[in-house]
């Protein structure tokens, strides 16, 4: 049975298929045909012939609403051509989350997608005691204080692995590893932002989502539709061309200045939630990545609350 990681590689060239096949009917389109391309391409058809159907309608749908916000698909100065190409995951851990892009040189135009197949996560960001998510994050370091917090924490996972302890078999984790995790972290973060006034919500949401606008494309198999939204954090989306206007109108999105609080999930041992001003809220539940018990963890990061200036709308799809 294909992963979900596998099935995102193949909603990736779904959804850049569909604009193939849609704008090069007029239009010449050229495919940068990348390792990343050829992955996701044998992902796609190694799957089932349903399952690649579903993919084709959502992603068909995310095509229909694009055309509406982006006329440079199809209307470009001079005939400039349209670039299509899928990039690699080292480009994500470099803060981009684009996964299909879509270019025009002449035009000095691009715009990026992201590909979610059933799934809205955000970004998975580990923690260790090696890591200084502070730098990492936000160009600002964390203080020695947080290590000394957290140190004790990672050498207990450290002395369980040698002993080839399982996550499943360990009691009270979340009370001896993910509360006091947990609190080091939000203790951190108000401290960073006590430190640095004004900048690490902004910082926050840049690191989350990302240093270009992008479209998040998310297909749903329960409910047969797709959903587009636009991050618009620096204002590249959503151009004219040719004096051709888009059908409907993409907002920029105001970025946060302010915590206004970092505390657990209602009735939740691993999950708390970052809420900022301008609308933006965040939840980082902390779990284990793998079977055995090993000395670093992962944050699976939603967004809990977006801006209302956010563009979203939701497609149904055709059958």
């Amino acid at each position: 049975m294909a992963t979900q990681t596998q099935k995102g590689k193949a909603f990736e060239y779904a959804c850049l298929k569909a604009l193939n096949e849609k704008i090069n009917k007029t239009k010449d389109v050229f495919i940068d045909h990348t390792a990343a391309y050829a992955t996701a391409i044998d992902f796609y058809e190694s799957l089932d012939p349903t399952d690649t159907q579903k993919m084709d309608k959502g992603a068909e749908a995310a095509v229909r609403m694009l055309l509406k916000l982006e006329p440079l698909l199809l209307n470009a100065d001079n005939d400039d051509p349209l670039f299509l190409m899928i990039q690699s995951d080292k480009e994500g851990m470099t803060g981009d989350v684009r996964d299909v892009l879509c270019i025009r040189n002449g035009n000095d135009w691009e715009i990026g997608l992201s590909c979610k197949h059933n799934h809205t996560a955000v970004k998975h960001s580990r923690l260790s005691e090696t890591i200084n998510f502070g730098t990492k994050w936000f160009g600002k370091p964390c203080s020695g204080n947080y290590f000394d917090e957290i140190n004790p924490i990672f050498e207990l996972l450290r002395e369980l692995r040698e002993k080839d302890v399982k996550w499943r078999d360990m009691e009270n984790k979340e009370e001896i590893i993910y509360i006091p995790l947990l609190d080091a972290f939000s203790k951190e973060l108000r401290e960073l932002d006590n430190q640095y006034p004004n900048e690490i919500p902004k910082k926050l949401v840049q690191y989350l989502l990302g240093r270009n606008d992008f479209y998040k494309i998310i297909t749903d198999n329960q409910t047969k539709s797709t959903t587009l939204q636009a991050y618009n954090l620096f204002n590249t989306l959503n151009k004219s061309s040719k004096g051709i206007k888009s059908l409907q109108k993409v907002q920029s999105l105001p970025l946060p200045t302010k915590f206004y609080d970092i505390s657990y999930k209602r009735d939740s041992n691993n999950t708390i939630i970052v809420t900022c001003d301008e609308g933006w809220a965040f939840s980082f539940r902390i779990h284990n990545a793998s079977t055995k018990v090993e000395p670093s963890l992962k944050f699976d990061v939603q967004i809990a609350g977006m801006p209302p200036k956010l563009y979203s709308q939701i497609e149904p799809w055709e059958d």
